[in-house]
């Protein structure tokens, strides 16, 4: 798509169960048909809003409405207790197909977006269409959840830039782990991002790792009955591969990596991340894509092995 191709926004003001939130979607005046697909929810991970995906725009929209959210909790939403966990916004966001008459909808969900994503699927089958999923797990991760201990702590102290570098320090793969790109400018831009959070971002981050610490990342069932694509990068080590094949593989569905990328592949591949993302929810081929590690298969022999909570 073209800088100067027409784009429509609309903000929508909604609320599920009295708490407010905000849904952002863009649509193109023109589109390829040949090539066109289901409205497209994208769900990021924490501390991210509904502008974190305005780049992902112009490689999607030539297909799609692109719809990104603030759900209750993140952003500019109402926040929400943490005894709210991923049922509710996933329910929330099915809430959101309904309110804006979108049928069944593409789902991409990426880290803590792909539970909340992954719940939809299964809470909600009728509504999903294809379901992406990336950097996710069965459950969170011991080293995660003492991770965010640390944080609370910090947070608590005002040690706003240690905090930084921890989370930093977290979501990137060391630097013997592997090649990956933009190394060095995706450090800065996570640290200037962590560092200069405010209050009322810092209060909703903190009540985002308690909703961790306390509810399940992940349901064994309902099974999912829409296509799957399960996806991280290469040298991801918060959700690292043999994690995220295994989900994969419970769900009866197709699994990559992206090469040259950790946990941040969202930023450091961003137009490799769109050009999949636009293969997969138009049922093209994904087996050529030269950024893409060998393209695996768990569709025809899921499976019955319970997933753990």
């Amino acid at each position: 798509m073209s800088d100067d191709t027409a784009t429509a926004v609309t903000e929508h003001r909604l609320a599920f169960r009295g708490f407010e939130y905000v849904v952002r979607a863009a649509r193109a005046e023109a589109t390829d048909r040949s090539t066109s697909t289901e409205p497209l929810i994208l769900l990021g991970g924490s501390s991210q809003d509904r502008f974190s995906w305005l780049r992902y725009e112009k490689f999607l929209l030539p297909h799609t409405t692109v719809l990104t959210m603030e759900l209750p909790g993140y952003g500019e939403a109402d926040p929400l207790p943490v005894e709210h966990g991923m049922d509710f916004l996933a329910d929330t966001v099915h809430h959101t197909t309904q309110a804006l008459s979108l049928g069944s909808v593409n789902v991409f969900g990426a880290c803590f977006g792909a539970a909340i994503a992954l719940r939809m699927a299964q809470r909600h089958p009728d509504s999903v269409a294809r379901l992406m999923l990336g950097g996710t797990a069965h459950t969170t991760s011991p080293e995660y959840l003492e991770a965010a201990e640390r944080w609370r702590i910090m947070a608590e102290e005002r040690s706003f830039d240690a905090l930084a570098q921890d989370m930093v320090a977290q979501f990137m793969a060391p630097p013997d782990h592997g090649t990956v790109r933009r190394r060095a400018a995706v450090a800065r831009l996570m640290l200037r991002r962590f560092a200069s959070l405010t209050e009322r971002e810092l209060a909703m981050d903190m009540v985002h790792h308690e909703r961790l610490l306390t509810h399940p990342w992940s349901q064994p069932h309902p099974k999912v009955s829409a296509p799957v694509l399960v996806f991280t990068g290469e040298h991801d080590t918060i959700t690292p591969p043999p994690i995220g094949r295994s989900v994969a593989e419970h769900l009866a569905a197709r699994f990559t990596t992206i090469k040259e990328s950790d946990h941040l592949v969202q930023i450091e591949r961003d137009s490799e991340l769109a050009d999949l993302m636009a293969h997969f929810f138009t049922d093209r081929p994904l087996d050529q894509l030269p950024y893409l590690n060998p393209v695996e298969s768990f569709t025809q022999n899921p499976t019955t092995a319970p997933v753990s909570a």
